[in-house]
This record gives structure tokens, C-alpha cells and sequence, in this order.
């Protein structure tokens, strides 16, 4: 990808999840700086693609369900990263034409493409924010006229969590996020935790990508993923690993090093 023409605001010497995790699913909107942190990685989990795919396909079954099974016409997409295949809006609205998505990233770059991407879309749109900043996302959220949070909302945490120290309070966090929503709301989270991964590679990996992005990656137990939806009624099965959350036929259901779990928990 090349850095000519970028706003200013975009600073390609330093790598970014978001771009990493685009360079994991084979895109080009990346920079060498992010590639070389997805190569390090590789090297020690070279499943992480498949990781990746498995993330986005359980992205699109739960987006799927939120429409079909409980009627949500809106969602909150927080940490949406760069766009690739199988993007909310387009599954949501080739459901319901009507449904509107805001899309929630802290990169800039996310922003670039989004609005390029979604220039003639009236029902989408994207916003720069920080998650850890609950009041200031929310309020640009409403600012964009598209999301009214006194009907049902999906609000989408989707492989970004593990991006939020403890010390930051994930759990209090998404409360904060929680308490703006009504009833018949829909929380879905993946989340990467270290399943049977080897020890020794799982640390070596974690600190490559946390001295590139800081404050870095931070793996939990499933019982800590479990406690990020309280105050909700996870729906069946369950929190389990992001491949067995309802596959359909054809998706990649293989076993993987180190694993991401998902679940959706309903308001």
C-alpha cells in the first residue's frame, strides 16, 4: 500500500492492529511496518490466517442471527477495523436494505477507506474514536443520525477487546456501554485466548505484538471472556470457540493453536 496522498494524521512508521489484522487476512491495506509484525507472528502460529477467517465468518453468522432471529435493524460495529469481505452493511442490508451500521475506529486510516468505500451508502457510516472513551464514541455515534439508542442496538466487539488492559476495566467498560441500550439489544464479543497453545511461542508472540502496539495484546481465560456479558443472557451454545458458534456448511471449522471464543449475550 502506498503512503502517498495520506492525510497527515497517518503515521505509517508505526503498525496498528487493525492493519496487522488486514495483512493476517491477505489484504493490501497495510503498510510494511504492519507486515512485519504479522510475519514475526506467522512465524510462531502460522495459523493465524485461519484464526482470522474463522473470526470473520463468525462476524457474519452473528450479524446474520442479530437480523433474522431478533429483528435489529442497527448496529455499533466498536474496533470495526479496515474493510474486507463480508463487512457488517453488507450483510446486515442484504437482509433488511433498511439496516443501519456505524462503523467505530481509533485509526485514521479505517476512515479513509471507509468513507471512500461507503461514499453513496446513506445507512452506513464510520467515525474515528477511542473505545476507551465511552461518552465521547457514543456521543459521535448519535451525531451521525443513524443509530437511535432507545430502540433495539447490535453492538459488535469483534476481535478488539484483547486490546483493553485490565487495568483499563473491560468488564466495567462494556457495562458503561451496556447501560445506554434497551431491551432486545444484542452484545456479541471474540475474544483470543490461549486454548492449547505452546506456552513459550504464545509468550514470544504476545510480546512481539505488544512492543509494536502498545499497550499490546492481553489473552484471557474463557471464565474472564465469560464475565465481559454480564448483565446479558448468552444464547445458545454458549461461549465457545468462534468456528463452533452455529457454523453453517462450507464454513472453517478446523482446530486451531491458540483459539478465539465468542458468544452473543441479549439485553
Amino acid at each position: 500500500m502506498s503512503d502517498a496522498a495520506l492525510p497527515p494524521s497517518i503515521d505509517t512508521s508505526v503498525p496498528h492492529p487493525a492493519r496487522i489484522y488486514n495483512a493476517f487476512l491477505g489484504g493490501k491495506d497495510n503498510f510494511a511496518v504492519d507486515r512485519q509484525v504479522a510475519e514475526q507472528t506467522l512465524a510462531l502460529f502460522p495459523d493465524i490466517p485461519v484464526m482470522a477467517r474463522q473470526n470473520r465468518e463468525f462476524l457474519d453468522r452473528v450479524v446474520r442471527y442479530m437480523v433474522e432471529e431478533l429483528g435489529i435493524d442497527q448496529f455499533l460495529d466498536i474496533g470495526s477495523g479496515l474493510p474486507a469481505e463480508g463487512n457488517v452493511h453488507e450483510i446486515a442490508q442484504a437482509l433488511n436494505p433498511d439496516a443501519k451500521v456505524v462503523y467505530v475506529d481509533n485509526d485514521p486510516l479505517v476512515l479513509v477507506h471507509g468513507q471512500a468505500l461507503l461514499a453513496k451508502n446513506g445507512n452506513t457510516k464510520v467515525i474515528t474514536a477511542d473505545m476507551r472513551d465511552v461518552e465521547q464514541l457514543l456521543a459521535e455515534a448519535e451525531k451521525s443520525e443513524l443509530l437511535d439508542f432507545s430502540r433495539p442496538v447490535g453492538l459488535l466487539f469483534i476481535a478488539v477487546l484483547h486490546f483493553i488492559s485490565d487495568e483499563a476495566d473491560p468488564e466495567g467498560l462494556l457495562r458503561s456501554y451496556l447501560e445506554r441500550l434497551v431491551p432486545g439489544s444484542a452484545l456479541a464479543i471474540s475474544h483470543i485466548t490461549p486454548g492449547e497453545a505452546d506456552s513459550n511461542r504464545l509468550d514470544k508472540a504476545v510480546d512481539i505484538y505488544s512492543s509494536a502496539t502498545p499497550p499490546g495484546v492481553h489473552l484471557r481465560t474463557a471464565e474472564q471472556v465469560a464475565r465481559m456479558f454480564e448483565g446479558t443472557t448468552l444464547v445458545e451454545p454458549g461461549l465457545v470457540p468462534v468456528a463452533e458458534w452455529r457454523p453453517r456448511r462450507g464454513d472453517d471449522t478446523r482446530a486451531t493453536s491458540a483459539t478465539g471464543l465468542g458468544g452473543v449475550g441479549l439485553l
